[in-house]
């Protein structure tokens, strides 16, 4: 009898949960031999997407191959370009140039989310950002080398057009990269534009003040109820007519789902993801699963969905993964619930503010919440060591980590 395949599109937070969680509902269900666990990405590695906005960018990408195969699955290097949902059967651009098809059984998409870039003139020629590591790193190369150029007011002054999360912890980071890039002495700015009316606006009522508290202290101007309208190599240009001098605009203004969510037919949010039911499973698709950043579910019973977040991510991939491995395999589906939702926000040299609830309301500021974020970013959201019977134990669907 030919085994089954499970192919997991993805190797971020929820494609690697994803493999671990539908190794574990296989090897409890003793069919080892006989289905196949395979993860499609271009490197068997997890990039630590959160973190990118940080200046050290070593260790951002772990090697999980040695966890996988510790588990019993197995990378296929490559991207999955397209999926045919009647023939069960994904095509795969490998790393040569050349292309593949591979059938399935049982298809969990976890490809992810990227960086939305509008059609603003100049954008795509001459803005920076941090969505995935080598646009970090370039980001990083080109901070280090401002001190090569001459000294001016565009050299000077980084904007940060995007007042979310990322926007917010980038901005907060730009002073100390800018000491360390031009001197302790040097004369610079960082301006934040943000489309809300008060920094950091869409991330609710109750951080507001310590957002601009933080902000205030670490010197970074905002413009409020702002976009960005036109890019140039010296310059860029807002909706209020300000045209404000800069040789490093980082663009941090969103997400949208991967596009080949658009291919696994059902109804689709307006961030492009697809409406899943509570067990991850594409309701119009043929045996596919969708998790992560591509899909649209609800976390509780109060109207609230995921956010394309590690948080939800994490719980994402292991009921996607589970769920996907125990329709094949007899064991029983396990519906998603996510009611407890936290954010930690790093704000630099103040320190980091973290909340608790869909009202996001303040728990923890300053030092306290500091401590917390570094545990957040260099223990929580790391993968385990590839150790089967460790991987095992944190990939049960039921798991959950919260402060």
């Amino acid at each position: 009898m030919m085994a089954q395949r499970i192919v997991i599109g993805g190797c971020g937070f929820a494609g690697l949960w994803a493999a671990l969680s539908a190794s574990r509902a296989v090897a409890l269900a003793g069919r080892q031999g006989d289905v196949d666990v395979v993860v499609v990405s271009p490197a068997p590695a997890l990039v630590i997407r959160p973190r990118l906005y940080e200046a050290e960018l070593g260790g951002m990408n772990p090697d999980v191959s040695e966890l996988l195969a510790a588990v019993g699955a197995r990378h296929v290097p490559g991207v999955v370009e397209a999926i045919d949902d009647a023939g069960r059967t994904i095509t795969l651009a490998t790393l040569d140039g050349t292309r593949q098809m591979i059938g399935y059984d049982r298809l969990v998409c976890a490809t992810g989310s990227q960086l939305h870039r509008p059609a603003i003139p100049g954008l795509a020629d001459h803005a920076f950002d941090t969505d995935q590591l080598n646009g970090a790193t370039a980001l990083d190369a080109h901070l280090r080398s401002l001190d090569t150029r001459t000294a001016s007011a565009a050299r000077n002054t980084v904007v940060v057009a995007g007042g979310g999360s990322t926007g917010l912890e980038t901005a907060m980071d730009m002073p100390i990269r800018l000491r360390a890039a031009l001197g302790r002495g040097a004369d610079f700015r960082v301006i934040l534009i943000d489309t809300a009316d008060r920094p950091g606006g869409s991330l609710g009522a109750d951080p507001a003040p310590y957002f601009a508290e933080a902000l205030a202290f670490a010197g970074v101007e905002v413009r409020n109820n702002a976009r960005v309208e036109a890019v140039a190599e010296h310059a860029v240009t807002l909706s209020s007519g300000e045209k404000i001098e800069t040789d490093t605009l980082v663009w941090a203004a969103g997400l949208r789902a991967s596009p080949l969510a658009a291919q696994i037919p059902g109804e689709h949010d307006a961030l492009g993801r697809v409406i899943v039911d509570a067990w991850l499973r594409a309701p119009s698709a043929n045996g596919i699963f969708v998790t992560g950043d591509t899909a649209h579910v609800a976390t509780d019973d109060l109207g609230n969905v995921a956010a394309m977040s590690c948080q939800h991510a994490l719980s994402l991939g292991r009921v996607g993964g589970h769920n996907a491995a125990a329709e094949l395999v007899g064991l029983p589906l396990h519906p998603y619930s996510q009611p407890k939702y936290v954010t930690c926000v790093d704000l630099g040299e103040w320190g980091a503010l973290y909340t608790e609830g869909w009202d996001r309301q303040v728990r923890l500021i300053r030092g306290d919440a500091k401590a917390l974020k570094r545990d957040i970013n260099r223990v929580w959201i790391y993968p385990p060591k590839a150790d089967r019977d460790g991987a095992f134990a944190v990939a049960n669907p039921d798991y959950v980590v919260v402060p």
